[in-house]
C-alpha cells in the first residue's frame, strides 16, 4: 500500500459573507459571493488511514467560475410557483428552464410553500408540493400571490425558496365565463376547460366553478396515455359587513400510463431516446404496466372576519382524503420479465463463448421485435394458466386449494391519506408604517400504505408469502407477510405484502412584523412548531414479529425559525435587498424508517435539519427596464436520504438510508426585461451556482427479507459531489413583439450546463476501492460522477386576441417547445444503486431525455 496525499487541483471558491447571530435569532447581514478565486483543494483525511487510496480520490475537487459578463411525472415540480411570479428572474426562468428540470437555487420542493386561501398544500409526509393533485385548474390557480426566496408572507412563515398562495375565494375570482380547448402532443392530446364566476352578487353570494378534462390514447412517448379530470367549486356568503363564510372543494382524478428511463444501450439498440420499457402487447393491444392513479380531493371552510378597518382575521378548517396508486409487475418463481433487465440485454452476453447469443439478441433488439424489446403479456398469461398448484393449509386452515397459482401479477402500491386540520391568521395595521401578522396551524395527517392485486394476469390466486424468506429460512412463519393470516390466498383487489400507517401531527405558529419608511422597508418573523410522527403496522411480519405490528416509538421534534429582510431604497428606481434566515426542521417521516414496509425501526442518527440561508439583491425598476441581480448562500445540514431498489442476487428490496447529509447551495441569479421599443421587449435570465453535498454521511443498509444489517454507520465520501438531476447553470435570452393590433409573438433561446446524474453513494466508500491501488484505471471509473452534456433548446410562441361586440373575447395561442427538435438533450437520471466492483459498466446509469419538438395550441372564448 502507498501513502497518499490529497489530490491537488485548481479550485474556484465562492466566498459568501453574511452573519447570522443564531443565539440572538437576528439577521445582521446577507451573502456576498466573490468569484474567480482559485486555491488548492484540501481534503480532510484525518479520520481515514493514511495508506488508503481513498484519501486522495474520493472527495472530488470542484471548479466553477461565476462570471457576471434558472414521472418524472408531469406537474410534480414547482414550475407553477415560478410562472405565477412577477419577479423578473423567476418569470423568465419558470417557463423556459422547467423543461430541463431546473430547480431555483437547486432547492428541493419542500423549501417552497404552496397554499390555497392560506392553507398549506405541501405533503406532511414528504414536505413536497405536488401540483398534479390540483392540475387542470389553470383558470383558478392563475390567481396567485407569489414571492421568491426569503420574504414576508401574510399566510405562514414560508420557506427559504419562496411561497405561492392561490386565492380561491369566490368573490376574488374574475366575474364571467371562460371556455377553452387545447391540443397538444405531450402527456395529453386534448384538454377542454370551462370556468364561471359570478362575482359578489346583490344577495351577498359569490360562486365560482371550474372543470376540465385532459385525454390522450397515446402521448409523445410510445405506450403512455393520459386520462384526467379536474373540478373546483368555491362558494362565499357575505353575512354582513364584517363576516363572510366560504366553502372550497377541488380535486383532479388522474390515470396516467408512465414512461421509463433506461440505459443508453437500449436507446442505441432501438434508435430511440424515448424507448419505454413499461409497455407491451396483450392480444395485439398496447398495455402499460406502470400506471399512476391519483385522486386526493380537498374541502375547506373559510371564515373571513374584518374586525375593524385595521384588523382582519381569517380562519379555516380543512379535510383532504383520497388515494395515490402506482402499479408495477411482480413475479414468483419466474424469470424477470422486464425487457431492459441487464440479463435480457445483449451486453450481458458480450463475452467469449456467448457470441451467438449476443449477435442474435442484438439483432432482435435492433429489429425491435416486441417480444424482446417490450413486455410479453401474452407469455405471462400463458405461464399463469399452466401453473396448476395445490396449496395446503390455505389461509391458515386445514383445507387445501388447487388452482393456477400466479407466477406474474400486476400489483398496485397505494398511499391513501386522511388529513385534516385548522388554520387561523390575524393581521393588524398598527400604524401607517407597521403591520403585524400572526397565525396558528394544526395539522393531523395519516397515510395508509399497502399493496393490492390489480390483475392476476389469468391466474386463479396469489399466495401472500415472501418467496425469498421462504428460500432462506427453515422457519415457515418467517416467510409470512402477516403471521396472523398464514398462507393467505389473495385475489384481485385484496391487500397483501405490507400494510402500515404513517401518522404526522404538527402544531405550529408564526409572528411577523413589517415596517416601511422613506428609505427602508423591512420585516422580521419567528416560527415555532412541534411535530410528532410514528408508524403503525397493520400486519405482523414473519421476519420481524416483535417489531412490525402496532405503533412504533413516537418521534417528537420541537423546531423554530427566524428570518428577516430589508430593502434599502437608493432612489425610487434603484434598490438593495438583504434577506437571511435560520431555521430547524423535523425530518420527514417518509425518510425516517429503516424499512417501513416490514418493521417499526427508526433510522440511526436521525436529527432535525438545520437550515441557514441568505441573499443580497440589486434591483432596478424603470417603466422600460426591470433588472434583478442576486447572490445567495444556503446551507442545509443533517438531512436524511432514503432509497430502495431491487437486488436480483439477494432477491429482495434493499433499503439504503443516509443520515448527516449536508448540502450547500451558492450562486447568482440575474434577470432583466427591457422595452427596446413600445412594441419590442427583450428578456433574459442567467443562473449559475454550485449545488453540493457538504459532508460525509453515515449509511445504514438493510434488506426486506433478512433481519441482518448489510451495513451500519458506513461512511459515505460525498463531500463536494454535485447534487444531481439539475443543471447548475442555466441561461435564457428572448425577444417578444406586441402588435398594436392585438397579436404577439416571441422566441427564447435557452442554454444549460453543469448537469450531473444523482450519484450512487455506495461507490464513494472505502469498501468500493479495497481491491485496487491508486494507479488502477477502475478507481476513477468508480468514483467519478457522471456529467451530462451541455445543451440548448429554442422555444417559440404566438398569440392573437379579438374583441367581439365590445364584451366578448376570442384568444388563440400557440407554444412550440424545442423548435429545432433536439432529441439528444439529457435532462437527468441516476447512477444505479446496484453496481459491480469489478465492472462498473455492468449496471450503467439510467438517463432521461427532453422531449423533441412539442406544441400546445389553445383557443379561448371569454364572456
Amino acid at each position: 500500500m502507498i501513502t497518499l496525499r490529497a489530490k491537488a487541483s485548481n479550485r474556484f471558491y465562492f466566498y459568501t459573507f453574511f452573519n447570522l447571530l443564531m443565539r440572538l435569532l437576528k439577521i445582521l447581514s446577507a451573502a456576498l459571493i466573490i468569484s474567480n478565486f482559485s486555491a488548492k483543494a484540501q481534503v480532510d483525511t484525518s479520520s481515514i488511514a493514511s495508506d488508503s487510496i481513498y484519501n486522495s480520490q474520493i472527495e472530488q475537487t470542484f471548479t466553477t467560475s461565476l462570471d457576471l459578463s434558472e414521472d418524472g411525472q408531469e406537474g410534480q415540480d414547482v414550475s407553477g410557483l415560478l410562472q405565477s411570479s412577477r419577479d423578473v428572474f423567476t418569470n423568465v426562468a419558470g417557463f423556459n428552464f422547467s423543461a430541463a428540470r431546473y430547480r431555483v437555487r437547486g432547492y428541493d420542493s419542500e423549501n417552497f410553500f404552496v397554499s390555497m386561501n392560506g392553507l398549506n398544500l405541501n405533503d406532511p409526509e414528504s414536505g413536497r408540493a405536488i401540483w398534479a393533485f390540483w392540475g387542470g385548474l389553470n383558470d383558478v390557480t392563475r390567481y396567485q400571490e407569489s414571492k421568491p426566496g426569503i420574504s414576508a408572507s401574510s399566510y405562514s412563515f414560508g420557506g427559504i425558496g419562496g411561497f405561492s398562495n392561490i386565492n380561491a375565494r369566490a368573490s376574488s375570482i374574475r366575474k364571467g365565463s371562460r371556455i377553452s380547448y387545447a391540443s397538444a402532443n405531450r402527456s395529453y392530446r386534448h384538454r377542454a376547460m370551462i370556468t364561471h364566476g359570478t362575482g359578489m352578487m346583490d344577495n351577498g353570494l359569490a360562486v365560482a366553478v371550474s372543470a376540465s378534462t385532459r385525454l390522450s390514447n397515446e402521448g409523445y412517448v410510445e405506450g403512455t396515455y393520459y386520462s384526467g379530470a379536474s373540478y373546483f367549486l368555491s362558494i362565499e356568503k357575505k353575512l354582513n359587513n364584517k363576516h363572510s363564510l366560504g366553502v372550497v372543494a377541488f380535486g383532479a382524478p388522474t390515470v396516467q400510463g408512465k414512461r421509463s428511463i433506461s440505459t443508453q444501450e437500449t436507446y442505441d439498440l432501438t434508435g430511440n431516446n424515448y424507448y419505454n420499457s413499461y409497455w407491451g402487447y396483450q392480444n395485439g393491444e398496447k398495455r402499460n404496466s406502470r400506471v399512476r392513479n391519483n385522486h386526493k380531493p380537498m374541502v375547506m371552510l373559510n371564515h373571513y372576519f374584518d374586525v375593524n378597518e385595521k384588523t382582519k382575521l381569517t380562519s379555516s378548517a380543512f379535510y383532504s382524503f383520497g388515494k395515490q396508486g402506482n402499479t408495477r409487475l411482480n413475479w414468483y418463481g419466474a424469470a424477470d420479465p422486464r425487457p431492459d433487465y441487464y440479463r435480457n440485454l445483449p451486453s450481458y452476453y458480450n463475452q467469449p463463448g456467448d457470441e451467438g447469443v449476443f449477435q442474435n439478441l442484438t439483432s432482435l433488439w435492433q429489429n425491435q421485435d416486441p417480444s424482446t424489446t417490450q413486455l410479453d403479456f401474452d407469455q405471462m398469461y400463458f405461464s399463469n394458466t399452466k401453473n396448476l398448484f395445490t396449496l395446503n393449509n390455505a389461509n391458515g386452515g386445514s383445507t387445501s386449494l388447487t388452482g393456477n397459482r400466479a407466477k406474474y401479477i400486476i400489483e398496485e402500491a397505494r398511499n391513501d391519506v386522511s388529513h385534516y386540520g385548522f388554520n387561523t391568521v390575524i393581521s393588524h395595521q398598527k400604524t401607517d408604517n407597521l403591520m403585524l401578522t400572526g397565525g396558528l396551524t394544526v395539522s393531523l395527517y395519516k397515510s395508509n400504505n399497502f399493496k393490492v392485486i390489480n390483475d392476476l394476469l389469468g391466474a386463479d390466486f396469489w399466495v401472500d408469502v415472501d418467496q425469498f424468506a421462504e428460500r432462506d429460512f427453515a422457519n415457515e412463519s418467517a416467510a409470512q407477510s402477516d403471521v396472523n393470516n398464514p398462507n393467505n390466498v389473495i385475489y384481485e383487489g385484496d391487500r397483501f405484502g405490507y400494510d402500515y400507517d404513517i401518522s404526522v401531527n404538527t402544531y405550529s405558529g408564526f409572528a411577523q412584523v413589517e415596517g416601511t419608511s422613506a428609505k427602508i422597508d423591512w420585516f422580521t418573523a419567528l416560527s415555532l412548531s412541534s411535530t410528532t410522527f410514528w408508524r403503525t403496522g397493520n400486519m405482523k411480519n414473519g421476519l420481524f414479529p416483535d417489531n412490525s405490528e402496532g405503533d412504533s416509538e413516537k418521534q417528537s421534534h420541537l423546531n423554530y425559525g427566524v428570518k428577516g429582510g430589508l430593502v434599502y431604497k437608493i432612489t425610487g428606481r434603484h434598490l438593495i435587498q438583504l434577506n437571511g434566515a435560520y431555521l430547524t426542521r423535523a425530518p420527514f417521516a417518509r425518510n425516517a424508517f429503516v424499512s417501513p414496509r416490514t418493521r417499526n425501526e427508526i433510522v440511526l442518527g436521525l436529527e432535525d435539519e438545520k437550515i441557514m440561508s441568505g441573499d443580497i439583491s440589486y434591483l432596478v425598476r424603470y417603466p422600460k427596464a426591470k433588472i434583478r441581480a442576486t447572490s445567495y448562500y444556503t446551507s442545509i445540514k443533517d438531512k436524511s436520504w432514503a432509497r430502495s431498489f431491487y437486488h436480483d442476487e439477494l432477491n429482495t428490496f434493499v433499503n439504503y438510508m443516509m443520515t448527516g447529509v449536508d448540502q450547500l447551495f451558492m450562486g447568482i441569479e440575474f434577470g432583466a426585461e427591457i422595452n427596446i421599443t413600445p412594441t419590442i421587449i427583450a428578456s433574459g435570465a442567467f443562473a449559475t451556482g454550485q449545488f453540493l453535498y457538504d459532508s460525509r454521511p453515515n449509511a445504514t443498509i438493510t434488506q426486506d427479507n433478512s433481519t441482518e444489517l448489510l451495513a451500519e454507520n458506513k461512511i459515505i465520501y460525498f463531500k463536494n459531489f454535485r447534487i444531481g438531476g439539475i443543471p447548475q447553470t442555466a441561461s435564457s435570452i428572448g425577444i417578444k413583439y406586441n402588435s398594436p393590433k392585438y397579436w404577439f409573438t416571441g422566441v427564447n433561446f435557452n442554454y444549460f450546463t453543469n448537469a450531473y446524474l444523482d450519484a450512487n453513494p455506495d461507490r464513494r466508500t472505502e469498501e468500493a476501492l479495497t481491491k485496487y491501488v491508486s494507479a488502477d484505471p477502475q478507481v476513477d471509473d468508480i468514483i467519478d460522477q457522471t456529467k451530462l452534456d451541455d445543451d440548448y433548446v429554442l422555444n417559440f410562441f404566438i398569440g392573437k386576441s379579438w374583441r367581439l361586440k365590445n364584451k366578448y373575447y376570442l384568444r388563440l395561442n400557440l407554444n412550440v417547445n424545442n423548435v429545432l427538435d433536439n432529441t439528444d438533450f439529457e435532462t437527468g437520471g441516476f447512477e444505479q444503486l446496484r453496481y459491480d466492483q469489478s465492472n462498473v459498466d455492468k449496471f450503467p446509469p439510467r438517463i432521461g431525455y427532453m422531449l423533441g419538438r412539442t406544441y400546445f395550441a389553445m383557443v379561448t372564448f371569454q364572456f
